[in-house]
């Protein structure tokens, strides 16, 4: 019976799971059909647009061309007119002077025959008939302003519509997601040197798999994207998943977008163990200070209360993730005498993390780093086999060393006010790092052989100067006393975090 019961779960699963694909895929045929509308009626009135424009501006070179042609017919037939007038006023002169000849010959006087003679003649010199240019100053051909439209009519012919830039292909193993940055690569199926920029939309999702047409976040737009690359910059990895999608346009149109792609973002997230701290060490879930009196009055959260992170969430229980690390021992003694440590509540067993540490300036001495779980109560951070970390003495005279069983390496670098720790277990590479400048100040490199867990140990020798009082916020120091205290900053990462690719 129970197993009829747990086979008949799997199927209802299967059943809901494939009925939400189909409700997804029918609101993605509803919004295409929708799509599809306005698309044709925008298309069709930018097409009538630019017909329209067309039409303007063959009318507006028409009119220029009449313009033209008129001019120089006006032109012309000013000169003519003016070059015939002169004619017409040179002949009517020129026939009074033949006639006046005419009739000086066949006059019988002889006595004014001589002067009217002269006189004759020199008018016939002066006559304006013989200072005219018998060549026509214009010319009627008119043949410089017709238009040959045998190449434009066979261009207007050959119109079409403009080809769809090719929809582009996010490159998913080439996407990176690191220091508060998220890379997006994509390629085009083939090259296309008419493309003049591409256009990225991103939206967070907190959903797992496929992504969703209906979502809670909206698209976040970057245009005018010249590459075939984009590093989003000033994130923050508080969601679980980021959904991107790319289109290419050219001066006219845009292409479709490419299949959407879910990256997750997550950030390797943990809290500190109260449990496993010293019993001078007042801890909360982000933060830890010396305690003078030795008090340990603190509220342990349950374990349901954990189901709020996404580092545990089912999403994440098939992945190479970190893992709650199990209490030792319960109480207060997990680290005792002079072991002034306390451990995360997340083991590392796998993949590449980073966190952060800042802590007071009033500091005098810490360490910071992971132990392995084996790490005695009575050890310190970097004096046993079972511990790496990079500890600061804050004292008479400033020191920053690196240490591992019981060997110190003096580190020749400014003390940072944060310090980054990156660790690639797969590789056995154990990274500090100047948060701030992303200087690197040391690396281990080893082989783990069990998980990792963050740990972080307040070495008091003159604690008398030390006073117990709430724990500063992000480096900010009270008036009047001297604290230790840290702050992990998991959702404002600055140099890597953990990324799960779709």
């Amino acid at each position: 019976m129970g197993d009829q019961k747990e086979s008949l779960r799997k199927i209802t699963h299967t059943l809901a799971v494939k009925n939400e694909e189909i409700s997804n895929f029918i609101c993605t045929l509803k919004q295409s059909l929708d799509n599809l509308e306005a698309n044709s009626s925008r298309v069709q009135e930018d097409l009538q647009s630019e017909f329209t424009n067309l039409h303007s501006v063959l009318d507006e070179m028409k009119e220029n061309m009449l313009t033209r042609i008129k001019q120089e017919r006006a032109s012309r037939t000013y000169e003519l007119q003016s070059q015939l007038s002169a004619c017409s006023k040179a002949l009517e002169s020129s026939e009074e002077l033949m006639e006046l000849a005419n009739q000086t010959l066949c006059s019988s006087e002889t006595d004014g025959f001589t002067q009217a003679a002269k006189d004759i003649k020199d008018s016939v010199t002066m006559a304006p008939a013989f200072r005219l240019s018998l060549k026509a100053k214009a010319s009627d051909n008119m043949s410089h302003l017709m238009v040959d439209f045998s190449q434009e009519r066979e261009m207007l012919q050959g119109l079409k519509f403009l080809p769809v830039p090719a929809t582009p292909e996010i490159q998913v193993s080439e996407c990176q997601v690191c220091d508060n940055t998220v890379t997006i690569v994509w390629t085009l199926p083939e090259p296309d040197n008419k493309i003049d920029h591409y256009i990225l939309e991103h939206r967070r999702t907190n959903h797992e798999g496929p992504p969703r047409i209906r979502e809670d976040y909206p698209w976040m737009v970057v245009e005018g994207i010249r590459e075939l690359d984009h590093t989003l910059m000033g994130l923050r990895f508080d969601t679980r998943y980021m959904t991107f999608r790319v289109r290419a346009c050219n001066k006219a149109v845009a292409g479709e977008f490419s299949e959407p792609v879910t990256l997750e973002t997550h950030a390797f997230t943990f809290k500190l163990d109260s449990t496993s701290a010293h019993q001078n060490l007042k801890v909360e879930d982000l933060s830890v200070e010396w305690d003078s009196s030795g008090g340990k009055i603190q509220d342990i959260r349950k374990e349901k209360n954990r189901t709020n992170s996404p580092m545990h969430s089912p999403a994440r229980s098939a992945l190479m993730s970190p893992k709650r690390a199990p209490t030792a021992r319960p109480g207060r003694d997990r680290f005792t005498a002079e072991s002034y440590t306390v451990l995360a509540d997340t083991m590392i067993d796998a993949g590449q993390q980073y966190w952060e540490v800042r802590f007071d300036k009033e500091s005098k001495a810490f360490a910071v780093g992971v132990a392995l779980r084996s790490l005695g109560r009575f050890d310190q951070l970097g004096k046993s086999s079972a511990s790496w970390c990079i500890h600061l003495n804050n004292w008479l005279q400033q020191s920053l060393t690196a240490k591992h069983n019981n060997k110190a390496r003096t580190l020749d670098c400014p003390i940072p006010s944060s310090i980054g720790v990156y660790v690639n277990y797969e590789e056995g590479v154990l990274s500090f790092y100047n948060a701030k400048t992303k200087q690197l100040m040391h690396t281990f490199k080893t082989k783990f052989q069990q998980p990792l867990i963050p740990a972080f140990m307040i070495n008091v020798s003159s604690p008398q100067f030390l006073v117990g009082s709430k724990p500063c916020v992000l480096q900010r120091a009270s008036m009047g006393n001297r604290k230790i205290v840290w702050t992990m900053c998991p959702q404002s990462l600055q140099f890597q975090c953990f990324l799960r690719r779709h």
